[in-house]
């Protein structure tokens, strides 16, 4: 890496600085790094070749944005890491850039990762989430918008996560989970119920958390297989989130995770 030494910082003259973006001392920027206006690289972070970083972002000590994938398949191609606006990587966050699969990895406008998250090559991470301390993600997870996982959760390769889900701390995320549901238990994970408070949060009227509802206990508590679950959602009234949910459950390949009935051990009752 060339070295322009401004103060304590090491900038590359290829990274492509905007307006009023504060540097730290201590920071590095490598090359092929463009970071949006107004943002705040805190000290002793590490920005590698091919970060994108949008406008009004926090990066906070310590974190490692857009290395190499850690995949023995990567071969060295171009590929980026591109953070959205308004979103914040708190301290020792560890991010990878793509492999020639995507040849990028995303993260949301409006994100929050906590400090010790690691998100992996060629995952794409929604608007609006929370991942909290040491969240793993490993390589190929789509997280959808406003989804929230508890600390510790571990993510399992190319799961799917659905908009407005809430993973509880410490699961083994094995597979996919669909909107607008809690999850929770180490393993296996299992449906608990409809995140209805984060859905009152964020605006959802109480027909629409109503219908939700009905369609998760028809999918997850009736005792239904997917074959007669989908069949009977889809006599449900037509809305935005019961297609949704149909196109998530239909477009799974992991399979869902486990229902309520088949997670309660008698233990449990």
């Amino acid at each position: 890496m060339n070295k322009n030494l401004n103060g304590l910082r090491n900038i590359h003259p290829g990274a492509i600085i905007g307006n009023n973006v504060v540097i730290e001392p201590f920071a590095t920027i490598g090359n092929n790094v463009v970071i949006g206006e107004n943002t705040w690289i805190g000290p002793n972070t590490c920005i590698m070749d091919g970060a994108r970083i949008g406008k009004n972002c926090n990066i906070f000590p310590g974190a490692v944005v857009g290395a190499i994938p850690q995949d023995l398949k990567f071969e060295g191609e171009e590929s980026i890491l591109e953070i959205g606006d308004h979103v914040t990587i708190r301290e020792y966050c560890t991010l990878n850039r793509g492999t020639k699969a995507n040849h990028q990895t995303r993260i949301g406008d409006h994100t929050l990762l906590m400090a010790y998250v690691h998100v992996a090559h060629d995952c794409m991470v929604g608007r609006h989430c929370i991942l909290a301390n040491n969240v793993g993600l490993a390589g190929h997870i789509e997280v959808g918008d406003w989804a929230i996982l508890g600390g510790y959760a571990a993510v399992h390769q190319f799961v799917k996560i659905g908009r407005h889900a809430m993973v509880g701390g410490g699961s083994l995320v094995r597979k996919d989970i669909p909107p607008f549901i809690k999850a929770a238990r180490r393993d296996p994970i299992s449906y608990v119920g409809v995140n209805s408070v984060g859905l009152k949060r964020r605006g959802f009227s109480n027909e629409q958390i109503n219908l939700i509802q009905d369609i998760y206990r028809i999918l997850f508590v009736k005792g239904n297989n997917t074959k007669q679950a989908l069949e009977q959602i889809e006599a449900l009234p037509v809305s935005p989130e019961r297609d949704e949910i149909l196109d998530f459950v239909k477009g799974s390949s992991r399979g869902l995770l486990k229902g309520l009935r088949s997670s309660v051990r008698k233990t449990d009752l």
